[in-house]
C-alpha cells in the first residue's frame, strides 16, 4: 500500500505536469515513429559515419541490421571518479562485437572537480558545466545514427547533465555506467579534525595535505556522501543502473562483470527482443518522486533541489521544493554517511546498500514499485545485490545476463544499524532536507547534517560578500560569538553559485567553542543581491533567525525599513572570475526564481 502522502504529492506533479509532459512525449512519440535512423541518411552520411571503422563493422554499419550504441564519455585522466572510464569505451566495443553489432564514442563531456576548484575562480564555473554537458550529450546524438545509450558519468553537475541532455533523446535506451568509490581512506572524523585544526592554526600545510591524500588517495569516487555517490544513488532508485552496481570499488571483477553485463542486457534487448525500455518511459512522474524519496531517505546532497528540477522538466515533469518538503515531512532518514554520520558509502555498501534501502522503502509504502526500469517492469530487481557467478555458495536468483555475474536476495537485515537502518527503527522520522521561508525568501537545509543544537540560530547578521573575507574576520579574531554569516553576491547571476565548503572548518570550529552560528547565501535562496533580492538589503547587525525545525529564514526588520532601503540600494555587479567571458550567455538566462535553471533550452 503506498504511503498517502507519496500519492498525494504523486499526483499533484501529474496534474502541474499534464500540459508539458504531454508535449514531451508527443515529441518521443514522433520520434519513435520515424524509420529506423540509419536507414533514411543519405551515402555521404553514412560514409562519414564509417569512414574510420573496420573493415567488420563497416560491413555491419552499411547493413544496418544490427544496433549501434553510442557512448557518451566523461573520461578525463585528473579527476579520479572518471579515470576508470578510459578502460569502458574498449570493452563496450568488444561486447558489442561479439553480438556482430557496433559501438561508437559519439562525444566526450567535460568533467570538472568541485573539490579541486572549492574556494578558486573555477568554482564559478561549476553549475554552468551541466549546462555545457546537457548541450554536449544532446549534440553528440544528433547524428542520429544510433539505436542506444551508454551514459559515463559519476560526479557533481555531470551525472545530472548527462541525463538531462539525453532527455531530448527520450525515445532512445540509455544505460548509466557507473564507476565505482575509491577504497576507504583516512576516517572522515580524523581528516575534519585536522582541517579543523588547520583553520585554527594548529597544524602545518603539510600535515593538512597529508591526511587530505590519505582521504583521496586512488581511483575512484570519493567516499563521503556528496554529490557524486547522490547522483549514483539516484542513478539507481530511478532504475538506469543495473541493481546494486552504484557502489562497487573500480578495478575489481564484480566491477568489470557489471559493466559487461549492461552492455549485454541492452544488446540482448535490442536484438533478440528488438525492444528496449526507452528513456521517456523509465523517467516519469512516479520515477522522479522515487528519485526524491531515495534523496531524503539518505540524507543526499542539497544540490539535487537544483539538479531534480531540471531533470525533471527535461522530462517535460514540474517538481518544486514544497513538493520535496512535503515528502521529507514523512519519508524516514535510513542512513548515516559523511557528512550525515562517521561511515563513508564503502560501508554503506556493505552494511546492505541499495538493495536493503530500497526493500525496505518500497515494503512501506514509500517506493512507486509499478514503474520501468531499464530492465523492464518494476522495481523487485532492485531489491537484490549482485555477486560474482562463480560463487557457488550462494542461491542464484534471476540474472539479467550472462557476464559472470548473479543476482542474489539483499540480507534480511542491516549488517550495521549504525550506518543503515530498516524502516522500523530510522535515524529520524522525517527526511534529511528541510524548506525555510520567510522574509529572506526560500531556501533548503539538509538538516541531516546538522546537530540538533545548532539548527535553531537567531543572532545579529554579519555581512560579507566573499568566502575569503569571512575567513580573514575569522583569522582577525572577529568572529568569536553568536551571528548568521550572510554572504551576498554568490548567486548564478552574480558569481554561478559556487559551493562554499571551503567555510566548513570554520564554521565547524566555532560551533564546538559553543557558538551559534549559521550561514545564509544567496546561491538562489533569496533572490540574488545583483538583482535587489532581500539579502542585498540585510545590513551589518540585523536579527536573522534560521530555524530549521518550523522552516524559518527571516530577517527582523520591519517591511517599511526594507523599503527604505531598497530606495537607497545601489546594486553591486556581477563578480565572475577566470571564467567571466564564459557567463555572458549563462547570466541572461539563468534566474534565481527559477529552481531548476535552463539547461539552454535542452528542457
Amino acid at each position: 500500500m503506498l504511503h498517502p502522502r507519496i500519492q498525494e504529492v504523486t499526483q499533484r506533479v501529474i496534474e502541474r505536469s499534464k500540459n508539458t509532459r504531454q508535449d514531451y512525449l508527443d515529441r518521443i512519440s514522433h520520434a519513435k515513429k520515424q524509420t529506423r535512423v540509419r536507414a533514411g541518411l543519405g551515402c555521404g552520411n553514412i560514409a562519414h559515419v564509417m569512414a574510420a571503422c573496420s573493415s567488420d563493422d563497416k560491413a555491419r554499419l552499411k547493413a544496418d541490421e544490427q544496433p549501434n550504441l553510442a557512448i557518451i564519455n566523461s573520461y578525463n585522466d585528473m579527476l579520479s571518479a572518471h579515470v576508470p572510464y578510459k578502460d569502458y569505451p574498449d570493452l563496450i566495443k568488444d561486447i558489442a562485437t561479439k553480438y556482430d553489432a557496433t559501438a561508437q564514442v559519439a562525444g566526450g563531456v567535460p568533467a570538472m572537480c568541485d573539490g579541486v576548484t572549492q574556494g578558486r575562480d573555477g568554482m564559478e564555473l561549476s553549475l554552468f558545466s551541466r549546462d555545457v554537458i546537457a548541450m554536449s550529450t544532446a549534440i553528440s546524438l544528433s547524428h542520429d545514427v544510433f539505436d542506444g545509450v551508454f551514459c559515463l558519468g559519476v560526479c557533481d553537475k555531470i551525472v545530472p547533465g548527462l541525463l538531462i541532455g539525453a532527455l531530448s533523446f527520450g525515445h532512445l535506451p540509455v544505460f548509466f555506467l557507473p564507476a565505482g568509490p575509491m577504497q576507504s581512506g583516512i576516517p572522515n572524523k580524523e581528516k575534519a579534525r585536522i582541517r579543523q585544526k588547520f583553520a585554527q592554526g594548529l597544524v602545518s600545510r603539510e600535515d593538512l595535505l597529508e591526511a587530505e591524500s590519505a582521504s583521496y588517495h586512488s581511483a575512484g569516487t570519493c567516499t563521503f556522501y556528496g554529490t557524486a555517490n547522490s547522483n549514483q544513488m539516484l542513478m539507481e532508485i530511478m532504475g538506469l543502473h543495473l541493481p546494486g552496481s552504484s557502489f562497487i570499488n573500480p578495478y575489481t571483477e564484480l566491477r568489470d562483470g557489471l559493466t559487461g553485463n549492461a552492455v549485454e542486457t541492452m544488446l540482448k534487448q535490442l536484438t533478440d527482443d528488438k525492444e528496449s525500455p526507452c528513456l521517456a518511459d523509465v523517467i516519469s512522474e512516479k520515477t522522479i518522486i522515487n528519485g526524491l524519496v531515495g534523496l531524503l531517505s539518505t540524507g543526499g546532497s542539497t544540490n539535487h533541489a537544483i539538479h531534480i528540477v531540471a531533470i525533471a522538466k527535461a522530462a517535460g515533469i514540474q517538481v518544486t521544493w514544497k513538493d520535496m518538503s512535503d515528502l521529507s515531512e514523512v519519508v524516514p532518514l535510513l542512513t548515516r554517511i559523511y557528512p550525515n554520520g562517521s561511515a563513508d558509502v564503502n560501508h554503506f555498501q556493505a552494511a546492505g546498500g541499495m538493495g536493503f534501502l530500497m526493500r525496505e522503502l518500497a515494503s512501506a509504502g514509500y517506493l512507486h514499485t509499478d514503474v520501468k526500469t531499464m530492465l523492464g517492469d518494476g522495481l523487485a530487481p532492485y531489491m537484490t545485490e549482485p555477486r560474482l557467478d562463480k560463487d557457488d555458495s550462494l542461491i542464484m536468483s534471476d540474472s539479467t545476463g550472462p557476464t559472470k555475474v548473479k543476482w542474489v536476495d539483499c540480507p534480511a537485515n542491516s549488517h550495521d544499524e549504525e550506518v543503515l537502518r530498516p524502516v522500523s527503527n530510522p535515524f529520524s522520522k522525517q527526511g534529511g532536507l528541510q524548506l525555510l521561508t520567510g522574509n529572506l525568501g526560500k531556501a533548503v537545509i539538509k538538516v541531516s547534517a546538522v546537530a540538533i543544537e545548532h539548527q535553531v540560530v537567531t543572532a545579529p547578521a554579519k555581512v560579507f560578500s566573499s568566502q575569503s573575507a569571512l575567513q580573514d574576520a575569522y583569522t582577525r579574531g572577529e568572529l568569536n560569538q553568536d551571528f548568521i554569516a550572510v554572504l551576498k553576491e554568490q548567486g548564478p547571476k552574480a558569481k554561478g553559485m559556487p559551493e562554499l565548503h571551503k567555510l566548513t572548518p570554520v564554521m565547524a570550529t566555532l560551533q564546538d567553542e559553543g557558538f551559534k552560528v549559521a550561514i545564509v547565501t544567496d546561491g538562489r535562496m533569496s533572490g540574488e543581491a545583483v538583482e535587489g533580492g532581500v539579502i542585498a538589503k540585510i545590513r551589518e547587525g540585523d536579527l536573522v533567525t534560521l530555524d530549521a525545525p518550523n522552516g524559518i529564514l527571516k530577517v527582523h526588520v520591519s517591511d517599511e525599513e526594507l523599503a527604505k532601503r531598497e530606495a537607497e540600494l545601489s546594486l553591486p555587479s556581477a563578480t565572475f572570475g577566470t571564467g567571466r567571458e564564459l557567463f555572458t550567455g549563462f547570466r541572461n538566462i539563468v534566474s534565481s526564481a527559477d529552481l531548476g535553471a535552463s539547461a539552454f533550452g535542452l528542457e
